[in-house]
């Protein structure tokens, strides 16, 4: 729920130069709460069911690069077909989610009784296989077509972004001390800068 803004607080490098305004929002889900293995495999499956491709990005993104979870994760990061939409909302609906923050087209988060959370992540692909995602600032994020790979998530294949894709999405702005140690893992275990 929001609660609050804070005009022109915070500049976003990779965006403008230009102060941006920020929204507060009330904690919807307990702090404890997280994604784990089998509620992703879960997840995918009811996807898989109903042909709904769908490739793992974020934190279990690259824990499914690596072939093992590295730490908690306190959601799943799905990049989608946006045209899928309104049936993986369907989907996920089904399982008890609820849409608990709507910054369409950029993203959209679900979130079940539990504290689960799932962020939906639309891509809008041409015919050559180039997906572009809207940003909540009139910012663009590219997906080539080499940017989806396969990985594992506790011994199963799953679709999910490669790991130059994830280099190219921690880019241009302040990482997190998580976000520093899993780039750190990427780049050891695939040679990347």
């Amino acid at each position: 729920m929001r609660e609050g803004r804070l005009r022109r607080y915070i500049v976003h490098p990779n965006i403008s130069d230009e102060p941006r305004d920020v929204y507060l929002y009330a904690r919807t889900r307990p702090l404890l709460a997280s994604m784990n293995a089998e509620d992703v495999l879960l997840m995918l499956d009811a996807l898989a069911h109903r042909r709904l491709p769908a490739s793992v990005a974020g934190g279990w993104g690259i824990d499914a690069l690596l072939g093992e979870q590295t730490r908690a994760h306190a959601d799943l990061d799905l990049a989608h077909r946006a045209e899928d939409e309104p049936e993986l909302l369907a989907v996920l609906a089904q399982h008890g989610y609820r849409i608990v923050l709507d910054y369409r087209p950029a993203r959209i988060a679900v979130g079940d009784d539990a504290g689960h959370e799932v962020d939906l992540h639309p891509v809008h692909f041409d015919t050559t296989g180039y997906g572009v995602q809207a940003g909540l600032h009139d910012e663009v994020f590219h997906y080539p077509p080499d940017s989806f790979t396969t990985g594992s998530i506790a011994h199963r294949s799953v679709a999910c972004i490669t790991a130059e894709q994830q280099m190219r999405f921690h880019s241009g702005y302040e990482l997190r001390a998580r976000d520093r140690e899993d780039l750190a893992r990427l780049q050891a275990a695939f040679g990347l800068n």
